[in-house]
């Protein structure tokens, strides 16, 4: 396999100074010394917190061949004997090089955004296209300033097809990483009131989000939820924007890409689709209609593509939920096994209302209750107090029999449940863990789901330390035809 780059290439891309002799293999790109492998180039980006070039002798130890560094930090860095490229900033190089990345490639190339589903999606595509080529994908949520070109600078020139996720807190943010990218297809998966804190309205989120159809390479597509309130904002907005084609994906009945019938399992679905006007048969061991939605929006980017979709449709049984994202375990309590469900990376109104759904359609065994941990949902704004009460609505008394409740935003929700309901409130994961640890017991199944600073993540640690793994049992049918 051809190396990733040559130094000299390197050099070239980021029209930087070399100093020392430039390797001629060099395997990848790293910006972390703790994840380096042996060969890559280390590139010493200042951040927020920490700043690449303290980390320099590590990254040397971790077998880096290269290192990449700002010209005002050499004086510092004087003894080290890898060779450099020296460049006016370190964060620019690595921008530049995903932009060379970007114009040697001939993959075809998908961005995604959303307020919801981003990484869901893009995970369903790595899935479903490796049946037909070599994928190129971000790793985890690498969405932003750093993580889009990071990304387009470790993308093999052989890469058949690149699928890139790309996220925005504020407006103007997506213009900068689409020019990078330069989409083939740009994926729109839906509009909610995240990050609402630093917008008007979930209009001007759609706005902000429309930027991703600015970069679309002449003759592309943009794929859009038909099923979204906001469609046809974003449909103007496309072709606006110079795109060609504009298609839409759901249950609408002007969709191009149309989900026609749906069977729910306790791990997964089965659908029919309609892929421009031919009838499609899928599964996924992803449970959900949402998911089944971000499936359908894999399916269309594929058929865009070009791909072969008898082998992708047949590649898509393997999309499945990642960690944080609707992933399951099966845990073992001392009277019998209980379910977790880990929605702990992140939460906004729609993906919440799209876990409790799955929750409540998710059986029990024996005594065992449905309960719902949810944490504050973040970057609301003044917002925050109204949307947090409104998410009462989205629990049925009925099917969830327990909710806690983590941080001073939920106190909304806690003061909007009924008083009839088993309702625990505490500011802190900290608190909350005895609560819930003390409370699982065998049948049950408990859905963790907060925006990712709050921490519940360690909520899900805890039961997963406490509790050993159970013995899977068969997949259950949760729901019939819908």
């Amino acid at each position: 396999m051809s190396p990733l780059w040559t130094g000299t290439d390197l050099v070239a891309a980021m029209a930087g100074r070399p100093v020392g002799s430039m390797p001629q293999g060099i395997t990848g790109i790293s910006i972390d010394s703790r994840t380096l492998r042996p060969g890559e180039a280390f590139f010493a980006i200042k951040g927020d917190q920490f700043d690449g070039h303290d980390f320099a002798t590590a990254a040397i130890k971790a077998g880096a061949s290269l290192l990449v560094v700002q010209e005002n930090k050499l004086p510092a860095l004087g003894r080290l004997n890898t060779p450099m490229i020296v460049v006016p900033d370190v964060l620019e190089a690595l921008v530049a090089t995903g932009i060379a990345a970007r114009t040697r490639s001939k993959a075809k190339i998908i961005a995604v955004t959303g307020s919801a589903g981003k990484t869901s999606t893009k995970e369903g595509l790595r899935t479903a296209l490796s049946a037909v080529g070599t994928v190129h994908a971000s790793d985890k949520s690498f969405n932003n300033h750093w993580g889009v070109p990071l990304t387009l600078a470790r993308m093999p020139a052989e890469t058949d097809y690149a699928v890139f996720e790309i996220g925005m807190n504020h407006p103007g943010e997506i213009r900068p990483l689409v020019k990078m990218v330069r989409p083939h297809i740009a994926i729109v998966t839906m509009i909610a009131a995240a990050h609402l804190g630093f917008f008007k309205d979930v209009e001007e989120i759609a706005t902000a989000k429309a930027e991703i159809f600015e970069s679309v390479e002449p003759g592309g597509h943009a794929l859009l939820n038909r099923d979204d309130a906001h469609f046809k904002q974003l449909e103007k907005a496309a072709r606006d924007a110079g795109v060609d084609n504009v298609w839409g994906f759901g249950e609408h009945s002007r969709a191009t890409f149309k989900l026609v019938k749906t069977k729910m399992f306790a791990d997964g679905a089965a659908f029919t689709a309609k892929m421009a006007g031919e009838d499609l048969v899928a599964k996924i061991r992803a449970p959900g209609r949402h998911m089944v939605q971000n499936a359908i929006a894999v399916l269309a980017a594929s058929y865009l593509a070009g791909a072969d979709m008898a082998r992708v449709s047949h590649a898509l049984a393997d999309m499945r939920p990642e960690e944080g994202r609707g992933a399951r375990h099966r845990l073992q309590h001392s009277q019998g096994a209980f379910v977790l469900i880990d929605e702990s990376y992140n939460a906004n109104p729609a993906s919440i209302r799209a876990a409790m759904d799955v929750l409540q359609a998710t059986d029990v065994n024996g005594h065992g209750r449905r309960i719902a941990v949810l944490g504050d949902m973040l970057e609301l704004g003044v917002h925050s107090q109204a949307l947090h009460a409104e998410l009462a609505e989205t629990i049925d008394p009925a099917a969830t029999g327990v909710v806690l409740l983590v941080g001073p935003e939920m106190k909304a929700l806690a003061e909007a449940l009924p008083d009839t309901m088993r309702v625990e409130h505490r500011e802190t994961v900290g608190e909350l863990q005895p609560v819930l640890t003390g409370l699982v017991r065998a049948g049950d199944v408990v859905m963790i789901k907060a925006s990712k600073s709050i921490g519940a993540s360690r909520l899900v640690t805890a039961l997963r330390d406490m509790f050993p793994a159970a013995e899977t049992n068969p997949q259950r049918e949760t729901a019939q035809d819908a």
